[in-house]
């Protein structure tokens, strides 16, 4: 069984006006409208938390996968500096047909 409790938002009285007609078309609640979203703000915010943390872990990943390859095969090459053209090769080529 979910346990709801009450929140009060204070709003001003053109935005509550609209929100109430809004609610009126979609056959809905002001309140049901309001949870929906704030349900769907805190979901996306949970799937961005869990894709940052993966994003962090794997960047972190890389850079110990790196640092163990320049251990066991030291280089006295300067690393390559990539310059933008070639970073942005691909995208450039496609957008220039």
């Amino acid at each position: 069984m979910v346990v709801k409790q009450n929140l009060t938002v204070q709003l001003d009285d053109e935005v509550i006006r609209r929100a109430k007609a809004l609610a009126a078309r979609r056959g809905t609640s002001v309140s049901a409208m309001v949870a929906q979203h704030i349900d769907e703000l805190t979901a996306a915010d949970e799937r961005y938390q869990r894709a940052r943390e993966s994003a962090l872990r794997m960047m972190a990943e890389t850079r110990e996968e790196r640092a163990r390859l320049a251990r066991e095969e030291p280089s006295d090459q300067e690393p390559y500096r990539w310059n933008r053209d070639e970073v942005y090769e691909e995208r450039l080529g496609r957008y220039s047909s």
